[in-house]
């Protein structure tokens, strides 16, 4: 197929690359760093905060097949536009709430809304409309996202020098509506006047294939794998400034140290669009597991040697960053493109499944051990990732092996 004409692509990649900025920033970067403002001003725990967000992402886990469907259908503009205006509204109610119930209530509905704003949906829609350079449109959108905690975490303590978190929240709510949402209208728009699609989109023979697809232990590997990543960042980022500040590291610095895993995640996609002409995407995605998995040793020595805090940054930061790009090219070489938004949104399921579970668990495994405890917990949670990739490609490789030798 004909790639996407340059002036499409700009027209498309860059709108959705700043509008996914907007809402990272403001619907899932908004809880780690209001967590312990909310705490001290609510009244509510660590567990009772944390268990609304695992309710944001458990929703967006379990709608992510039916994302993923509405986009092989080429409906994907109304997925990602009207998701961003379902978390205007909804971070609006969050400002205004007083009550527990009414807190889960409005992580409810952004939890939809993310659904179909963040990354999974839009990755979807670039590999279907964006053809041969569906790669490229998805590094280039992760390089500019990759400044949502950049701009959340210091974004947010500014405003509130200024205001109340309550205030804070709508001044989110509004850069959503102002800009998220048109910037996706533009995009999409733009993509459907191209007439730009993806010929693997879908098949008549679709729910056969994908249960095939389904009974395949690659299939299963790549899930443990990808959900084990998402639990450390979880783990991790949603607890980093409690975790901080128990390990006596001040609220600025700690603030910065939140800040600079952004930029670390664009340095390191940068690094990967450097390598990946010499290393395979998957000794790429390998090592993003290592670099994870060292992250976290860092910062359990942290509070004896402060510097390894600069460490964990750079490889918690470089390691995540690049699995953004690895997950979706990965999904596509050892499982194929046939209905990729329908296998990649059922892959997401237990990606946001780990990523819904880990505020909460993180919460618990601190009152049983402290968060030493959560950080041997994100090291094994690397290193069975790590194991699962490996085998699912040597899995991959295998059946490719086989299909040779039958055709």
């Amino acid at each position: 197929m004909t790639p996407a004409a340059p002036g499409p692509f700009r027209a498309v990649v860059w709108p959705l690359a700043l509008a996914e900025t907007i809402v990272w920033a403001a619907m899932f970067y908004s809880f780690p760093a209001l967590l312990l403002e909310w705490e001290r001003d609510l009244g509510w725990s660590k567990t009772e905060l944390s268990g609304a967000f695992t309710l944001a992402l458990a929703l967006s886990a379990l709608m992510a097949p039916a994302i993923g469907r509405l986009i092989d259908r080429s409906l994907g503009y109304l997925v990602l536009t009207g998701s961003a205006v379902l978390g205007s509204v909804c971070l609006a109610l969050l400002a205004c709430v007083t009550s527990l119930w009414q807190f889960y209530l409005a992580w409810f509905g952004i939890g939809i809304a993310m659904s179909g704003a963040l990354y999974e949906p839009c990755f979807a829609f670039l590999t279907r409309t964006m053809a041969d350079r569906a790669r490229q449109a998805i590094t280039l959108v992760t390089l500019i996202a990759g400044f949502a905690g950049t701009l959340s975490f210091p974004g947010t303590h500014a405003l509130l020098t200024v205001t109340d978190w309550r205030g804070t929240v709508l001044v989110l709510a509004g850069f959503v509506a102002a800009a998220a949402v048109p910037l996706f209208w533009y995009a999409c728009r733009n993509a459907q006047a191209s007439g730009s699609h993806n010929p693997h989109g879908s098949s008549a023979r679709r729910p056969a294939q994908v249960f095939r697809i389904m009974k395949r232990a690659t299939f299963w590997l790549l899930a443990i794998a990808f959900a084990m990543i998402a639990l450390d960042h979880g783990l991790l980022l949603t607890h980093l400034l409690p975790l901080l500040d128990e390990r006596s590291v001040g609220q600025d610095a700690a603030i910065l140290a939140a800040a600079m895993i952004g930029p670390m995640q664009v340095a390191g996609r940068l690094a990967m669009m450097a390598a990946e002409k010499h290393i395979s995407m998957l000794k790429i995605g390998a090592t993003c597991f290592v670099a994870m998995g060292m992250a976290a040793l860092s910062l359990l020595g942290s509070g004896v040697i402060p510097m390894l805090l600069v460490t964990f940054v750079l490889f918690h930061g470089a390691g995540y960053g690049v699995t953004s790009i690895v997950r979706p090219v990965l999904i596509a070489d050892l499982l194929g493109r046939v209905n990729f938004g329908l296998v990649a949104g059922l892959l997401a399921v237990p990606f946001l499944a780990a990523s819904a579970a880990s505020p909460t668990i993180a919460a618990l495994i601190w009152e049983v051990g402290g968060y030493d405890l959560v950080l041997w917990a994100a090291v094994l949670a690397t290193t069975t990732g790590l194991a699962s990739l490996l085998v699912a490609a040597k899995l991959a490789k295998n059946h490719l092996e086989a299909d040779i030798i039958e055709t």
